[in-house]
């Protein structure tokens, strides 16, 4: 039992710190639809739900538990003190920019402007200008319903965004019935992710719900880095009833496949996870693999004996089950992005995918 909580417990807390946190700055001016925008693409309605706390005259920091993100939230930007807000936020920047932990960094910036004004201020400009020196900004254009060359305009003042995306946030029912769906959040996450650091990006899947195949597109990294640690693994060779190398490789891929999804990292989630992949007994060639893999770790299951494993199984193995568990999670917040499926729930889905 001293073994798989050890497993357990060192799996989870890499899976988390691979994971690390990602920090965006969204400014914009009010009535924008910032906190619309926070709401329709990150986890648990965050702009609502999360906890915030002032860091400047103007700008607030939102958190989460459990959400391994941080949003600063800036205000103001029309007010008649907008060079001192201006002064107030790039001092901000400054030091989180110096912070020795990357985590503390703020890694990319949005910059909202709306549709509906057909227009950008002096002091957008102003802000574009400042946050492209230190940071990459993506031009958000919210509240978007027909482009008319406005597009093409805020590229042309607005020249150091690495991108400009438009984006309607939340359904919308006019008033003669027709009905404007939300659109462009996907490209959002897809051009927020070609500009920050690689080693956010995990954080980025987890706290989004905006990109459903962005989740799975960071999974299956999870599932190559896996599969290849496997393939060096059964290289060596390893006596499979022992699997002292297999089996932390397999559990730390399910925790970290977890993690990218979003869904809570805890001994007893992955326990019951990992557990699942071993119910399918003898019923196929994975199943039974599996079982002899992890088997030894769960007392009351018993052993299995077995010669070495090879470099070739090792990474079927892996990859199989692997994505397994991508499949089921994919399908059930295909259903429902919001889902909150519980662990036994999880368990009984992926058991019914590796019998087939």
């Amino acid at each position: 039992m001293d073994n798989i909580d050890k497993i357990l417990k060192d799996t989870i807390q890499k899976a988390a710190t691979e994971r690390g946190n990602i920090t965006v700055l969204i400014a914009g001016r009010s009535g924008v639809g910032k906190s619309t925008l926070i709401n329709s693409v990150f986890q648990q309605k965050i702009a609502e739900t999360g906890q915030g706390r002032p860091v400047t005259q103007n700008t607030r920091e939102i958190t989460k538990e459990g959400v391994p993100i941080t949003i600063f939230d800036t205000r103001g930007l029309e007010m008649s003190q907008f060079k001192e807000t201006l002064t107030e936020l790039e001092k901000l920047i400054r030091e989180k920019a110096s912070h020795k932990d990357s985590n503390q960094h703020i890694h990319v910036a949005w910059l909202c402007i709306h549709e509906d004004g057909r227009r950008v201020e002096t002091a957008e400009i102003d802000l574009h200008n400042m946050l492209a020196g230190h940071m990459p900004v993506i031009t958000v254009i919210t509240k978007a319903k027909s482009d008319g060359g406005f597009k093409n305009e805020v590229q042309r003042l607005l020249p150091e965004s690495r991108n400009v995306v438009r984006v309607k946030a939340i359904r919308e029912v006019m008033d003669d019935g027709h009905v404007i769906e939300p659109m462009g959040l996907e490209s959002l996450v897809e051009v927020t992710s070609e500009v920050i650091p690689e080693g956010k990006r995990r954080a980025l899947a987890a706290s989004q719900r905006a990109n459903l195949k962005y989740k799975k597109v960071q999974a299956h990294t999870i599932v190559v880095g896996a599969s290849t640690a496997a393939g060096a693994a059964g290289a060596s060779p390893i006596p499979f009833s022992d699997a002292a190398i297999l089996i932390p490789i397999q559990v730390g891929m399910i925790a970290g496949i977890t993690s990218v999804f979003g869904l809570e990292l805890s001994k007893g989630t992955l326990s019951t996870i990992v557990t699942s992949s071993i119910g399918v007994g003898g019923a196929t060639f994975i199943g039974r693999t599996v079982a002899v893999n992890i088997m030894k770790c769960f007392p009351g299951i018993g052993t299995l004996a077995g010669g070495a494993i090879s470099a070739a199984t090792a990474i079927a193995i892996t990859v199989a089950l692997g994505e397994a568990y991508i499949a089921v999670l994919y399908e059930i917040f295909s259903e429902d992005l919001d889902a909150l499926p519980t662990a036994a729930e999880i368990g009984e889905k992926l058991k019914e995918k590796l019998r087939k």
